[in-house]
């Protein structure tokens, strides 16, 4: 079997993740970590036994054949360049990058060397959303004509100790949750044709609400407050909402309407949670949830309860589509429409006028049971 050997730049509370679930899949190694902050690469290292580097010396390292940047979104363009101008695949963190502009700079540099390029989020790819994809697949409710999605809070300060990222451009909730949503309205539906977004922010500043920093305040400098319609180029039309100015809704996170019914998805910041389908006759189903591998709990949440997690799939997914010669299904092309999807809606709240996209991508294949299984080591 072959194995690539992966390099992790930023140590901070994500990397646990990618280090603790990248034994569960084939053909991956992590090799050594980095970060700006030796200290803490130090420690990450000492924690899962593995290599701690300067950041020159991992990307100069010949045993690592893949980069996984996990660095701040700001960061992501600059040290993804980085990760290609080394002459390693590099795989980053949502969101890939702040631009268009700055992802096209990346496509070209990756086709020019020969090398690719994946992103999170991979959590389309779960049991959940797959079996969910399966249904649309099969007709069950027939042809999507409209739908909506919505992912509402009150935002991160009240539980994150250095909440100002999330404040800045390059985050809010668009950039920084609406990715999951996007991933998987691509993965069920398909590309998207044009956006319209109206946009705010309810507050101007923002009071950490615990840690070492419990009451400092953080400004706002990006809409947290995104209201937007989208239209796929296969006809459908959804709405899509993103807020940290919400204390309490019941919105379901995913509604898909159909011409035979109705499909109920749960949150795509997961990989599991049950699929429902509301029947023309009125009855309500809840589909019992088939054999899907990224379906099964394998993680206790402390307000959640027990949850499948099986970030790093999509990476996985990479390495095995990079042996094989194939697509990977986190692939640039549908990370750099999501990320012209996502800065559209923004553009689109400051102008007031609908924007037509640029890119387009293919529906990534679908990942049945035994695809799923067939990334695990």
């Amino acid at each position: 079997m072959t194995t690539l050997g992966l390099g992790i730049i930023g140590c901070g509370n994500i990397s646990t993740s990618y280090l603790r679930l990248a034994p569960l899949f084939k053909g991956l190694e992590v090799r050594a970590v980095a970060d700006v902050n030796m200290d803490v690469a130090r420690a990450r290292g000492a924690e899962f036994n593995v290599a701690a580097q300067s950041v020159d010396d991992l990307l100069a390292n010949p045993a690592v054949d893949v980069v996984i940047n996990l660095t701040i979104p700001d960061a992501h363009f600059s040290v993804t360049k980085r990760i290609l101008e080394a002459g390693k695949h590099a795989y980053s963190e949502k969101p890939l990058v702040l631009t268009l502009a700055e992802g096209e700079i990346l496509r070209t540099l990756a086709a020019e060397k020969g090398l690719a390029v994946g992103c999170a989020p991979d959590t389309f790819l779960g049991g959940a959303h797959q079996q969910a994809r399966a249904i649309l697949d099969a007709g069950k409710v027939g042809e999507i004509t409209a739908g909506c999605a919505a992912v509402l809070n009150h935002g991160m300060e009240h539980w994150h100790p250095n909440p100002d990222f999330f404040f800045l451009p390059g985050a809010g909730p668009m950039l920084d949750l609406g990715p999951y949503y996007i991933a998987n309205l691509i993965n069920l539906l398909g590309p998207v044709q044009r956006v319209g977004a109206l946009t705010s922010s309810a507050q101007q500043v923002r009071t950490i609400a615990n840690g070492p920093r419990n009451g400092e305040t953080v400004p706002v400098k990006t809409p947290t407050n995104i209201h937007a319609l989208l239209q796929f180029h296969n006809g459908a039309t959804l709405n899509l909402s993103t807020s940290w100015d919400v204390w309490h809704h019941k919105r379901n996170h995913f509604e898909l309407y159909g011409t035979e019914g109705t499909l109920y998805i749960p949150d795509p910041n997961f990989f599991g949670g049950t699929v429902e389908i509301g029947h023309k006759d009125g009855t309500l189903e809840q589909v019992a949830a088939w054999d899907h591998p990224f379906g099964v709990a394998n993680q206790e949440h402390p307000k959640q309860g027990a949850l499948a997690n099986y970030r790093t799939a999509g990476l996985a997914d990479m390495v095995q589509a990079l042996i094989a010669g194939r697509d990977a299904r986190c692939s640039l092309d549908r990370t750099l429409h999501g990320v012209e999807v996502m800065t559209a809606c923004l553009q689109s709240g400051e102008t007031g006028g609908f924007v037509t996209l640029t890119t387009t991508c293919t529906r990534p294949e679908a990942l049945g049971i035994e695809d799923a299984r067939a990334l695990l080591a």
